[in-house]
């Protein structure tokens, strides 16, 4: 509204100096409202980083769950299984049970002593020191394999399953020896059971 106080030029002018005040009290509000937009814009994008960065923090244990279903799956169709379909009789406390393992420890021992060619010794490489290179794969795991073992004792003889093949066929490469073959084979078997058993964690 124009208000005319003493005369109509003046009531030019006030309205001339009104009218800047009231643009004012508009700018206002629109740089009120477009701060608020804008801080409601710059806000929008933190909360969609933090949705993409939350799927990430669970790639590994996604990643060790299917590594654990890929190698339990082709550990299954390609290392040996019980004839029958029944349950497995070699139960933990039955003669059966001792049986497999005293003969899965008793091989890896016997391979020992021929990779390190104290049985049967020859001076070029022979069958029974290719045996002893590969006796924890051919009789080690498959013995324990046979029994009735837990869960975790299951997961670490698969594992070991596809491992020891990649070292028996790498190892060759770089150095010709049946002693470190067989070394490194009985490594990685104390190592991968200690890992999956949990020897080295602390007991409270």
């Amino acid at each position: 509204m124009w208000f005319c106080l003493v005369s109509p030029p003046q009531c030019v002018l006030s309205s001339i100096h009104l009218a800047p005040i009231s643009s004012l009290s508009h700018g206002r509000r629109r740089s009120a409202a477009s701060l608020r937009i804008c801080a409601t814009a710059d806000e929008a994008p933190q909360e969609e980083v933090q949705t993409e960065e939350s799927p990430s923090s669970s790639s590994p244990s996604a990643l060790g769950k299917d590594l654990k279903k890929v190698v339990n799956k082709t550990a299954a169709t390609f290392a040996p299984r019980a004839s029958t379909a029944s349950k497995n009789p070699a139960l933990p406390g039955t003669t059966l049970y001792k049986v497999f393992e005293v003969q899965g420890y008793a091989s890896m021992l016997a391979g020992g002593v021929l990779s390190f060619n104290l049985l049967f010794p020859s001076t070029q490489p022979d069958l029974w020191r290719l045996m002893g290179m590969w006796s924890i794969w051919m009789f080690t795991i498959p013995s324990l394999r046979a029994r009735d073992c837990p869960p975790k004792e299951k997961e670490a003889l698969n594992y070991l399953f596809l491992l020891i093949p990649l070292l028996n066929v790498a190892i060759p490469f770089f150095c010709k020896s049946f002693p470190l073959v067989w070394s490194a084979d009985t490594l990685a078997f104390f190592a991968m059971y200690a890992w999956k058993l949990g020897w080295l964690e602390r007991t409270e």
